[in-house]
This record gives structure tokens, sequence and C-alpha cells, in this order.
């Protein structure tokens, strides 16, 4: 089993804070900060709990105006990085809303190192209008991590944030950031916009299609984005999202057959799903899914979309497998019961099948 994220916060990286906080600021008390941190109930804290309790814990052992102590914490960060060193973002979260000329500086200079993506959204919240002028500039950065923070730090439905109700409500503003970025040659940023795309198609489906009908086929690099933007609208088969790349009603097609290779199966199994699938000449462009309908715990079903493969077939006939898992997740328990499986060419559901999940 994988190393739960939040045990990366451990009492030699909170010492390595301590010393290098204490090469920029002499007066520094390493072994307070320590104290600090590890508390009683230290070991009962989550993720965002310990990160939340270092930064509290370098504010009062620094003892140092907010802008000071961001002057000590900037030439800290370089030498830490990835998701553990998003502590100093939100040590801008908590104590620099009052000091946006201290801030946004910051900010822009701590994403380099791992990311200012959450820690930028109660600015937001605050002053929409300044804000996004702000990260419209920072989308013309020479850092890609500076580009791709103008991006992130809006999405609407940023994972592990809270939601940005204005822009559910309203995206206008994070248009022009995106406009800027959709050739942007840095996937990191690329995958970015197309992400923030997907959160505001959402709620807004006829504003991301009406984008990505205005940009496809200008650079190939905007119909990456375009493509792995509508992946919702595609597993929703959006007929417009369909129609922009090209997937036809399967007329002409037959399925030949469509089946799994068990009949009941236990939480932890596996299954392989199998479809033939022919043509007259060729099968030409074809999006092959199938929809496992897990039954919940109140006797109701619930679709799943997966994806068989997709893309230009030459020959009239193909066989498409995939082995699916049963195992249990975080976020999904097999309930007992008969689950139907579809099979869907091009948005269209043309056989089904289904699997007794018996526990």
């Amino acid at each position: 089993m994988a190393e739960p994220l939040k045990n990366v916060y451990t009492r030699e990286f909170v010492e390595s804070i301590g010393k290098h906080i204490s090469e920029q600021h002499s007066r520094f008390d390493c072994s307070a900060l320590v104290n600090s941190v590890f508390t009683n109930d230290w070991d009962a804290l989550e993720l965002k709990a310990r990160m939340t309790r270092i930064c509290s814990s370098i504010h009062a052992t620094l003892k140092l105006p907010y802008a000071e102590a961001i002057a000590v914490l900037n030439n800290v960060v370089p030498h830490f990085g990835s998701y553990e060193a998003m502590l100093f973002p939100e040590f801008i979260q908590a104590y620099g809303l009052d000091d946006w000329e201290t801030s946004l500086p910051a900010l822009a200079h701590f994403t380099q190192y791992s990311s200012s993506e959450f820690a930028v959204r109660p600015y937001i919240e605050q002053d929409p209008e300044r804000m996004m002028a702000q990260m419209l500039t920072w989308a013309d950065s020479d850092n890609y991590h500076v580009r791709r923070l103008a991006s992130e730090g809006c999405r609407p439905r940023l994972p592990w944030a809270p939601a940005l109700p204005a822009f559910k409500q309203d995206p206008g503003a994070i248009f022009p950031i995106l406009e800027k970025l959709k050739c942007d040659d840095e996937d990191y940023v690329r995958r970015s916009v197309a992400n923030n795309l997907n959160d505001i198609s959402k709620d807004h489906p006829d504003l991301v299609l009406k984008w990505c009908q205005d940009n496809i086929g200008q650079h190939k690099h905007t119909d990456w984005i375009i493509k792995h933007a509508c992946r919702g609208l595609l597993k929703e088969s959006h007929p417009i999202a369909l129609a922009l790349f090209g997937y036809q009603a399967p007329h002409g097609l037959s399925v030949a057959s469509f089946s799994v290779n068990k009949t009941e199966i236990s939480e932890g199994d596996h299954l392989q799903v199998s479809a033939s699938i022919a043509a007259p000449e060729k099968l030409g462009k074809l999006r092959v899914e199938y929809i496992v309908h897990y039954i919940k715990a109140n006797g109701s079903a619930s679709p799943k979309v997966f994806i068989f493969s997709e893309g230009e077939f030459a020959e009239a006939r193909k066989l498409f497998t995939r082995r699916h898992s049963f195992e249990r997740m975080t976020t999904r328990v097999h309930y007992p019961g008969e689950h139907k499986i579809e099979l869907r060419v091009n948005g269209w559901v043309l056989a089904e099948t289904s699997v007794l999940v018996t526990g």
C-alpha cells in the first residue's frame, strides 16, 4: 500500500525548513518551530491540517511582519519542491490577503517550486477583477509554471479546492487567459487549459463547444487542448462534440458479438469485455465505448463510461477487448446485483449484456 501523502511532513522535513530559515534570519529558533509543529495531536492530523500547522508554526516562530517574513521565505522556497512545498503558498493565503503588493509577486515566485493554484483562489474571491487582471498578465510570463498558474488557479471546479461559484455561473473572465495559452509550447500549461475548459463545460457546454469550433484546426497544440477539453462531453455523447471530431451515426455497422467472459463475478475479480464490430467495407472513424451500470446501495444504477478505442479504422471487422476491474476503490464500492453493460459506438448504444456481481 502506498505511503499516505501526509507522511511526507516528517520531523526531518520540518527541521530542514528551520535550518534554511535560520540561514536567512539568524534569530529564528528551529527547536521552537519543531516543538510547535509536533504536538500531541500531530498523528491525528491529515495532509491539509499538517500543512496548515506548519504554516502557522512558521508564522508564530518567525515573529516578523508579513512583508519581512515573505522576504525570508523567498530565499527558503527554492530549497524545496513538489507538492510538499505547497505549504509556502499556503502561508501567503493565510497571512497575505491584506497585502497584495507583497503577496502577488510571492505567489508567482513560490509557484515555480510547487504550485500556488490553491492559494490564489481567496484572492480571486476577494477581488476577482483585480486578480484576473493579474492572472492575464501571468499568462504572458516567460516561466511556464507562472503561465500554468494563470489557468489552473481560476478553474471553476479545481479538484481538492473550493469551487469558484461566480465563475461557475459566468466564466467570461477566464476565456481571455485561455486564449493567450491555447498554443503554449508546454504540455504542463496546455493540460491546465484543457482541464479548465472541461470544468467550464460542466456548466456551460455551449460556450466551450463554440470556443472549440472557433479554434479547431488552427494549431496542433490547440487541437490537443480541444480534444482533451471535450472528454467529458464526448463521454456524455454530446452530439456537437461528436460531430466536432467527425464521429457520425454508425449506419451500416453491425455488432457481430458483444460479451463478457463470466456471467458472475465477485468484488476484487476482473472481467473481460469484448466487442466485434463489422462494416461492408471499412469501419471508418469510430469511438467505441462500453458503459457499466453500477448498482448503488439503494438498488438504483449509476452508469460509468469506459473507452475501448477511438480513431480511423481501415479494416472491415475488428475485435475490441478490455480487462475490466471490479476491485474496490476509495471512489467505488461494488454492490451485489445484475450490472447491465452496454456497447456504444459514436454515441449510439448498439448492444448490451450483463454480469451478476455476487459481492
